[in-house]
């Protein structure tokens, strides 16, 4: 039996997020978990005309390439990222039955599994940033996601639909909706020099002069809600906290502190101690995991409460977010890495965000009438 709650967000993702044509060659990824994704999504992108192909992984089989297989073995690129990235549409879907199965895994081998794909993805960041790609990626609710966020699988599909408003008779709409509220302060933000970010052991000054502020509003990530920026690459300075736990592979980092000197990250550290050597492995991947891609805020109030899910997670109403290395080309970003690792903080208790000296966000919330000011002045 179909589930209409999935069926409303493949046509979503078709229709509104990635503007599928007839002829597009459509790439379709997930894990074996959300093969009723794939499905769906190639019903509704064969009623446009597309092209399909699809391609499902297998993370047990990654695993056990990693423990037990040769350098030659694990340090073969993704093939599958690789042909995706150079599809005209690449619509993909997180769900694992089994969010750990990488847990275990030696931090160097990762790295160089990372380098291995540095190419693929230098590739897809090129092709994304010029239009080329038409990329989105979304949840697809799994026993294993459910488990990790402290839900039952019922709870996480609701929580899931709700929060790309597919409970909506016109979901549509209220992305539409979004992104003009959105838009008025990414175009705020077009014109600053540099945001001034305070909140709990945080207190950084972040360079994003000359740099566009893209509005994200489910045409990239599915469920969306954020307006993110790439950092001028040496303009990064001061410490800052995440507040959140930071996830890799399978890994939480606790309250990871960053302390940056020019850009580059001099120093960190995390709450859980004897995890601090892995932490490090991922921030030295390359020259350029060592300094920021991206900074951004979240801007949907629909999701409050963390997930262990960036997808989600980075999107939190109230929180802001950096993300060590590969940087946005369409945002004006020049910082390259094999790596993009988001770490989220939250906003709401004491936290402030300054533009050019002007308080515009406080206590995790935007202030309107820096907008209405502007704009009666004009």
């Amino acid at each position: 039996m179909k589930d209409e709650r999935l069926e409303k967000l493949a046509e979503v993702l078709v229709s509104y997020s990635t503007k599928v044509k007839e002829g597009d060659r459509v790439a379709i990824s997930a894990e074996e978990a959300a093969l009723p994704f794939v499905k769906a999504v190639a019903r509704a992108a064969t009623k446009k005309g597309a092209l399909i192909e699809y391609y499902i992984d297998i993370p047990e089989v990654d695993a056990e390439i990693l423990k037990n297989g040769s350098q030659a073995q694990y340090e073969r690129e993704n093939i599958r990222f690789g042909a995706c990235a150079k599809s005209d549409v690449w619509i993909s879907a997180w769900g694992s039955e089994n969010v750990k199965v990488l847990q275990s895994i030696e931090g160097e081998k990762l790295k160089k599994r990372r380098l291995a794909n540095r190419e693929n993805r230098k590739l897809y960041s090129e092709r994304m940033g010029s239009g080329a790609l038409r990329w989105c990626g979304t949840q697809f609710p799994t026993n294993g996601d459910a488990q990790n966020a402290g839900m039952s699988l019922e709870e996480y599909e609701d929580f899931v639909y709700r929060a790309g408003f597919l409970y909506e008779s016109e979901p549509v709409a209220k992305w539409d909706e979004m992104a003009q509220w959105q838009e008025r302060w990414a175009r705020y933000l077009d014109n600053k020099k540099e945001l001034h970010i305070l909140t709990k052991d945080t207190d950084i000054h972040v360079s994003i002069m000359g740099r566009r502020w893209i509005n994200c509003c489910g045409q990239e990530n599915f469920p969306d809600g954020e307006i993110f920026t790439s950092p001028i690459e040496d303009g990064t300075d001061g410490y800052i906290t995440f507040s959140y736990p930071s996830i890799m592979n399978g890994n939480e980092f606790d309250c990871v502190r960053l302390n940056v000197e020019k850009g580059r990250i001099i120093k960190a550290s995390c709450q859980n101690k004897e995890k601090e050597s892995l932490l490090l492995s991922y921030i030295d991947t390359d020259e350029g995991s060592r300094y920021f891609g991206e900074v951004a805020i979240g801007t949907n109030y629909g999701i409050q409460r963390h997930t262990k899910n960036i997808l989600f997670d980075e999107k939190i109403g109230g929180s802001m977010h950096m993300a060590i290395g590969e940087a946005f080309q369409e945002a004006g970003g020049k910082n390259e890495s094999a790596i993009h690792w988001d770490m989220i903080t939250d906003m709401t208790i004491e936290g402030k965000i300054f533009a050019d000296g002007e308080l515009f966000y406080e206590n995790g919330k935007f202030i309107e009438d820096i907008l209405n000011h502007e704009k009666s002045e004009a």
